[in-house]
């Protein structure tokens, strides 16, 4: 019986490749039925995002490893539909019993992240194991494992630096845009999918930290314009609402677009966006502009940062940002591993417990047949000969000094 874990991430996928393994929720679904319908898997949970694409398992039939990795992985290959793509095979990493639980920990808290520490992962973690959880493919096993990796990012977040200063990429997208132009006061920024857990960030930091002017538009925005209020504290915030059909009229008035949808095409093409977007006008300088790309599968054509005074980034220019600012946050890295090893030691315990119940049930029920054949004394006694005389000289040195806080408590 033991956990393994099949991932594909931004440290072994480039951007085209991850685009492919970017599962809707109605797709993850799918996949965690089909996966839960094999007679190798007995519990599964599938981490999804923009950077990763990960499947946790909970096998009792240990032995045929190899066989459930190369399952899993025809699985995700097929429902990408990247059969043919050379050297796929490279994307992916198989991890094992301890290896698989370490990770689990490390991504949870954000230390296996292009942004060390950011915080959005561990909301990640957390609906991917409700997921799992709604449709029943996850029960006693990977319901604990998920809930010692989230309360120990949980308290990772509480006890170190790592999320006081949130780099998220959401984040880091909006630096990027103010460095650009040099400033995002009084700056027309349209965010396309705001609704979304990225975009909602995205807008939410906008409000809360600068003065711009934001524009938020989804599919399901109202079809009038109109003005919606963030609350702030104690301030309301207003911005204002357009509807997606007309996002193309609005951009030469934009200086900032950021897209962030699950959208499985563009949001902003090349050629709508050089027929709408006026880059002159009466002679003046070429305005410039930012578009920011957060989404994966990218929203924002690429070749839209060839035209006049545009800048383009998506998802793994930011990434690449990222890095050098991780640096800052090493220290507090080395500190959060402590607090990890802690509670993976927990689930270590836990897990060698629970698959050990069946022997201690059997044990117990001896020990009380015992008790009865004289009493619980002779029983017990019986049962510590019965350890000394199977365990070798150093289990047994173990298993006497588990046995010595118990003895000083008494004392």
């Amino acid at each position: 019986m033991s956990i393994h874990l099949i991932s594909i991430s931004h440290k072994t996928a480039a951007l085209p490749v991850r685009e492919r393994f970017a599962f809707s929720k109605e797709q993850q679904e799918e996949i965690l039925k089909e996966l839960w319908g094999s007679v190798l898997i007995d519990e599964c949970v599938i981490v999804s995002t923009c950077n990763r694409t990960e499947v946790y398992i909970w096998c009792k039939n240990s032995r045929r490893e190899r066989e459930l990795y190369e399952y899993v992985q025809s699985v995700l290959l097929r429902r990408a539909g990247v059969f043919g793509m050379a050297d796929i095979g490279n994307i992916f990493r198989f991890y094992g019993r301890e290896k698989a639980v370490h990770h689990l920990f490390l991504v949870a808290c954000g230390l296996d992240s292009m942004v060390i520490g950011e915080d959005q992962i561990l909301g990640q973690v957390k609906d991917a194991w409700k997921q799992a959880s709604a449709l029943g493919v996850c029960a006693t096993y990977l319901n604990t494992f998920f809930r010692y990796a989230i309360t120990a990012a949980k308290r990772v977040k509480t006890d170190t630096d790592l999320s006081k200063t949130p780099m998220s990429t959401a984040i880091i997208c909006i630096r990027a845009a103010q460095n650009y132009l040099g400033t995002l006061d009084h700056k027309n920024v349209m965010i396309i999918g705001a609704s979304g857990k990225i975009g909602s960030v995205v807008l939410k930091n906008l409000l809360s930290d600068y003065k711009a002017n934001v524009y938020v538009t989804t599919r399901d925005t109202v079809e009038k314009d109109g003005k919606a209020i963030f609350h702030h504290g104690r301030e309301s915030i207003s911005y204002r609402l357009i509807p997606y059909e007309k996002r193309y009229e609005y951009l030469t008035d934009m200086d900032v677009v950021i897209s962030a949808t699950s959208s499985p095409h563009y949001t902003l093409t090349y050629d709508s966006v050089e027929k709408y977007l006026v880059f002159n006008r009466d002679g003046e300088k070429v305005k410039p502009r930012a578009f920011m790309d957060l989404a994966v599968p990218l929203d924002i054509e690429s070749r839209i940062g060839t035209l006049p005074g545009v800048m383009c980034s998506n998802i793994d220019d930011f990434g690449k940002t990222a890095r050098s600012n991780n640096e800052i946050r090493l220290r507090e890295a080395a500190f959060a591993r402590t607090i990890l090893d802690e509670y993976e030691t927990g689930f270590e315990k836990w897990l060698i417990f629970q698959s050990a119940l069946p022997d201690i049930r059997a044990q117990e029920e001896q020990i009380l047949k015992d008790a009865q054949k004289k009493n619980m004394k002779w029983a017990l006694d019986k049962f510590f000969y019965r350890i000394r005389e199977n365990a070798d000289p150093r289990q047994l040195e173990v298993f006497m000094q588990c046995l010595l806080p118990r003895r000083e408590e008494q004392e």
